[in-house]
Order: structure tokens, then sequence, then C-alpha cells
């Protein structure tokens, strides 16, 4: 996305020294004493004793999460209702309809493998049981046992959704998801035989989605807030809620190496109509806190590959070598033998 800002971090940054006239990325100090003398600084800039936070934007993706597909698992019929792309499915609602009977959603991770009926044990059950009884069915134990209480339960939903009353559950009769989806697009259209993928879907929550290069990795945690800036220029909060273990690799030497983040967004109603819109991320990680800092023009470049500013005091000016911390915000953090806050360095104007 064209509207990246590169932020310089410490380890890595490129560093162009404004007034200086040179560019260079070796970082540190060295031993050699403060030099004394030399021109006056055209402008001059307080050091400031701060908190600074290393940052750094990376671009992201705002949409719906990734797509599963649903297929018609019982392989006869005739497909005669699919919902539209873009609307939602809850829980016992259909998700599309064979030969006119619906097959509705229910919640869960465990797909409908086999049968269930009286006598049937094991999770499965209890996952069916616990959507039962969620649609308003009672007069059975929600447990990990299809009971007779549960098969007379299933008939009469079977009744209200206009099914035939066999009190079982069979495999390609409901479609589990983990929870209410949004069709994303239709694989099949209306008059197809049953068998295939149907339609792909995902949740109803947008999230945003990052190939996050592996250099920016210490920046992320599960768990952090990152703001996101929506393609109006808007900006809203996020969290990390996954970090990616394993590293993709570029398609060419050019593409660097990334892991996958997902970001969560709590106020979804502050994104409007968005979706598979480019966003930017800020990404935020170890906070420095009680250090000296000053604008980052304040570096000069010397000759053992370090740095140095120049500290003007009254008419004199003299040239003292420091080690650098973090960049971040415009701001680099310094040590150096005899600074401290309030002290003044020169800048370019």
């Amino acid at each position: 996305m064209s509207r990246r800002r590169t932020v310089v971090l410490g380890v890595t940054g490129l560093v162009v020294i404004a007034g200086a006239g040179v560019a260079t990325t070796g970082l540190g100090g060295g031993g050699e004493p403060a030099a004394k003398g030399g021109i006056a600084p055209p402008a001059t800039a307080p050091i400031e004793r701060t908190t600074l936070v290393e940052t750094q934007d990376v671009d992201g993706t705002l949409d719906y999460g990734d797509a599963e597909t649903a297929t018609s698992g019982g392989g006869r019929g005739t497909l005669t209702w699919l919902p539209a792309a873009g609307s939602t499915v809850r829980r016992g609602r259909p998700a599309f309809k064979i030969d006119d009977k619906p097959v509705p959603l229910l919640y869960g991770s465990l797909p409908l493998y086999r049968t269930l009926s009286s006598g049937s044990e094991g999770k499965d059950v209890l996952q069916f049981e616990r959507n039962l009884q969620a649609l308003g069915y009672t007069g059975f134990t929600v447990d990990k046992e299809f009971s007779s209480a549960t098969a007379d339960a299933v008939e009469r939903w079977q009744e209200d959704l206009g099914l035939d009353e066999t009190g079982k559950v069979a495999p390609g009769s409901v479609l589990y998801a983990s929870g209410e989806i949004r069709v994303a697009e239709r694989k099949a259209t209306v008059g197809d035989k049953a068998g295939g993928p149907v339609l792909t879907y995902t949740g109803t929550t947008r999230v945003v989605s990052v190939d996050l290069e592996v250099k920016y990795q210490k920046l992320v945690r599960k768990g952090s807030a990152v703001s996101i800036e929506l393609p109006d220029g808007a900006t809203t909060k996020g969290r990390i809620t996954k970090v990616g273990k394993v590293a993709t690799e570029g398609r060419t030497e050019e593409d660097p190496t990334t892991i996958e983040l997902t970001i969560s967004i709590q106020r979804q109603r502050g994104l409007g109509s968005y979706d598979k819109a480019p966003v930017q991320v800020g990404l935020s990680a170890d906070s420095h806190a009680d250090v000296l800092a000053v604008p980052i023009a304040a570096l000069l470049a010397r000759g053992d590959g370090g740095y140095g500013v120049q500290v003007v005091e009254g008419t004199g000016v003299r040239t003292v070598p420091v080690e650098t911390g973090v960049f971040t915000g415009g701001k680099v953090e310094i040590s150096g033998s005899g600074l401290k806050e309030g002290m003044k360095v020169g800048v370019p104007r």
C-alpha cells in the first residue's frame, strides 16, 4: 500500500543526518573525548527526559477473515434455495435447502460425522444437545448420551422444520460452524445436484489481517493494543488476537518473509461498510522510560561510525559522543558523558 510511513528503529534503521549531508547505518558511540570549539549551529533544541516507545506502521486488510466452505454432505437431492452473498445466518436458520427441506445452522467445532440416535454417546451428542436446548427444546438432559428423551425433542424440532420426524440426526442434515455466519460466495446454483461445495462463509465480525515482516515480530504480542487507520483517515482501536508461528517465505528474493497477524476490532459500527479494504496498523512495543532524547536531526555522523551531538553552552560549542537507543517519532534516545536534561544541542534550521 503506497501510504506506508516508515518509522526507523534503533537497531536496524538507516538514518539520514539532517545538516550533516551524510547517511550511515552505524550505531553506537566511541571513546574519544568531546571536541571543543567549532561553529555555532543555526538553531538549538533542548535535551528532553521522556518516554519513547518503539513504533511501526504496517499495511493490513480489513475484512471478515478467512472463508470456509460448506458442502451438501448428504450427496442426494437437488439444491432448491441458497442465501444471498453478504447475508447472515444464525443458529437454527437454514444455511441452504435440499429438495425444499432446510439444512439448519448449528454451532460447534465437531462435524456431524455419524448418525445420532437413541444410544449414541460422545462429545458430538453433547454438542448437538446444547444446540437443541439453545433453540428452546426441553425434556432431556444435556449430556453425552442421546436418550429417548433426546429423540423425542428431536422429533419436535424436525416437525417445526417441516422434516420427516425420525428422532435421528444424519450426516448432511445440519451445518456446523463456530457461530453465526456471513455468506461470502455461492459455489453452486439452485437446481444443482447436492453433494459438493454449496457456499463459502466467514464470521460476521470484521478483523484486520496483516502479513507482518518478521523483522517487526518483536513489536507484536497476543493481546497487545494497536491503532488502525481506515481508508477515509478515521482511526479506531484493535487488539492482536493471533500471531502466526509459521513464517511464510516471499515468492521472490525481493519479497520479505512474513508471519500472519490477526487483529480484532471491538467497535464494529465505526467501520462503515468497508470490506476487503486497505488499512494501516500502528504497532508499538517496548517502552523506554526516563531516557534522554533529542531530535534525530541533532545527530552528527562521526568518522568512527558512531554519533555525536553539538552541545551549545553560551557562545561555546562542543561535540559530545553519544550512544543511541530507540528511534521513534522524530526523536532518538541518547546517552553520553555529562549530558543532562535541558542542555541545548545544535539542529539544522
